[in-house]
């Protein structure tokens, strides 16, 4: 009987580190998110000046070369795009999918951002928004590589001490 007990103690500690280390992946993944919206963005820009190819068709490319999550995002505007104007589905898809990638509040907003001059004006008017959208994105990543640089280690340890703490009071 005692064994079990030990067994389940040393469960319960595994446990809860396991919990803390999967909480504090949040934090990584959110960096790479937005790492991954910057390189899309700039595949954007660089697409728009140089080949003049319809949004839809540049969504798709760049659906194909970014992350699970961002690729969502631009595959779902794509299709809206065949009902809708640009700009709706952009804001459409990113507040649609906002639930399954690792974003913040504020970086729905950042991304969001993007969509204000989406089809609507010429080429250079493009860019520029694209150019915006990019300066407040370089801001959201350095605040998500500081919380990843705090809270990561923060929730492994107090994960540890918090089953630590648990299995000597349950001893």
């Amino acid at each position: 009987m005692l064994v079990i007990k030990y067994i389940m103690l040393i469960l319960l500690f595994l446990a809860t580190t396991k919990l803390g280390q999967l909480l504090s992946q949040k934090f990584v993944y959110r960096l790479e998110e937005l790492e991954d919206m910057k390189n899309a963005l700039n595949m954007f820009k660089a697409k728009i000046k140089f080949t003049y190819s319809p949004i839809p068709e540049i969504f798709q490319e760049i659906a194909k070369s970014v992350g699970t999550n961002v690729s969502n995002i631009f595959i779902k505007a794509t299709e809206k795009m065949k009902i809708i104007s640009a700009e709706d589905a952009w804001i459409n898809s990113v507040e649609e999918l906002k639930n399954n990638t690792n974003f913040n509040e504020e970086d729905i907003k950042t991304i969001k951002l993007l969509g204000k001059m989406l089809g609507l004006t010429d080429a250079q008017g493009q860019i520029s928004q694209i150019e915006i959208t990019q300066n407040f994105l370089e801001k959201q990543i350095q605040e998500a590589y500081e919380d990843k640089q705090k809270n990561q280690k923060l929730y492994k340890k107090l994960s540890s001490c918090l089953g630590l703490g648990l299995v000597i009071l349950l001893i």
